[in-house]
């Protein structure tokens, strides 16, 4: 479905509709759904909470979905989803998640995923995925034609998926769901939370340790109530996600990803391991030129000097005058107290403290480079 025609569609809402309606949400359209943008203490105060406490988000608009292999194999599942993205499939083990790219024919993004190899031997032959909301009807349709004959895609509307974030969401998790303190990032297993079947990975989007959780749409009200009962967990909306996800310095699909970026270009070289940059995948030749040689353009991040925001879309000069990139995602730091913003431009621009004019409003505003992320990850490695 196109962008426009995504538009025009009735607005669906998630399992958890009414519960953000009960606990003051302001909701607003994104993706095709009626999602929470906020509650009541604000953007701001949400963000605030979830670096220091932890957060509860829904994110039941997101795509999840299950590839199998008709004979049961790994390898054989592994195989078929590697011909489609760069990452190390067919070596992910029991219980491992893997983040990776949805290439087309000339290297660009057709989407970012996630890969879950179950950690249970009865769905060998099983990978999950998860795929962003606005892609994942174009996401599925393509996988379904891409795979080869013994393996299949099925999509699961009839899943929720919550996110729990923050440096105390592990304390929170263990006592209501034990099998959760086995999990290191990147790691997952089905269990129950609240008598609620559950798969469970450690995981998240804010560069907190935290935990992504799918459940039956008809669980997840109880699964919700269940969290926000302790008293460290708020709710929060989509417009602190979006903050934690830039101080992170994450990718934002259709903003720092889309048909014509390049993983390299993005930063994203460290998704694709050695036993994979022989190619077999689409795009190899140009994401494997990238690495040897050079991107035209290269993902960076950007502080201000002054306090105005600069926004997707601003262009960027070099201090020569001439127009080198632009603004992908930008916006006000609550962590840092400062304007921050992700941006492309040439690589010979990209080394930090290179200084950039940013055009915001018509006015030049004076940059820098700096190192990603703008505020560290925190993610239990082990």
């Amino acid at each position: 479905m196109s962008a426009d025609e995504l538009s025009k569609s009735p607005l669906k809402r998630t399992p958890l509709y009414d519960a953000h309606v009960e606990a003051g949400a302001r909701m607003v359209p994104f993706a095709g759904y009626e999602m929470p943008v906020q509650y009541s203490l604000g953007i701001i105060a949400e963000h605030t909470w979830t670096r220091n406490h932890a957060s509860l988000f829904d994110i039941s608009h997101m795509g999840q979905a299950v590839v199998t292999a008709a004979d049961g194999k790994h390898e054989t599942v592994a195989r078929a989803l590697e011909a489609l993205v760069p990452a190390d499939i067919v070596e992910l083990v029991p219980g491992q998640q893997r983040y990776s790219q949805l290439l087309n024919a000339s290297g660009g993004v057709i989407d970012d995923l996630m890969v879950t190899r179950p950690e249970e031997s009865d769905e060998s032959g099983r990978l999950i995925l998860v795929l962003n909301a606005s892609r994942k009807d174009i996401d599925i349709e393509h996988i379904a034609r891409q795979l080869c004959e013994g393996t299949r895609i099925e999509s699961c509307p009839d899943l929720a998926l919550l996110a729990l974030q923050g440096p105390k969401s592990g304390d929170v998790l263990e006592p209501i769901c034990p099998d959760s303190r086995k999990l290191a990032f990147m790691q997952a297993t089905r269990t129950q939370i609240a008598g609620c079947d559950c798969f469970v990975s450690r995981s998240g989007y804010t560069g907190e340790d935290g935990f992504e959780i799918s459940v039956g749409a008809s669980d997840a009200v109880t699964l919700w109530r269940a969290l926000l009962a302790n008293d460290e967990v708020r709710p929060c909306g989509l417009g602190a996600r979006d903050s934690l996800r830039l101080e992170a310095g994450l990718c934002l699909y259709g903003h720092e990803l889309d048909e014509t970026i390049s993983p390299v270009e993005a930063g994203l070289t460290w998704s694709i391991p050695k036993r994979r940059r022989t190619g077999g995948f689409p795009g190899a030749e140009r994401i494997l030129g990238e690495i040897s040689a050079s991107p035209a353009r290269t993902r960076v991040g950007l502080h201000f000097i002054g306090r105005a925001p600069a926004r997707e879309g601003a262009k960027i000069l070099s201090k020569m005058g001439d127009e080198i990139g632009v603004v992908t995602s930008g916006g006000y730091s609550p962590t840092l107290k400062q304007p921050i913003a992700l941006a492309y431009v040439p690589p010979e621009y990209a080394s930090a403290d290179t200084p950039l004019t940013v055009i915001v409003r018509g006015e030049p505003l004076d940059a820098k480079v700096v190192p990603l992320p703008f505020v560290p990850h925190r993610y239990r490695r082990a």
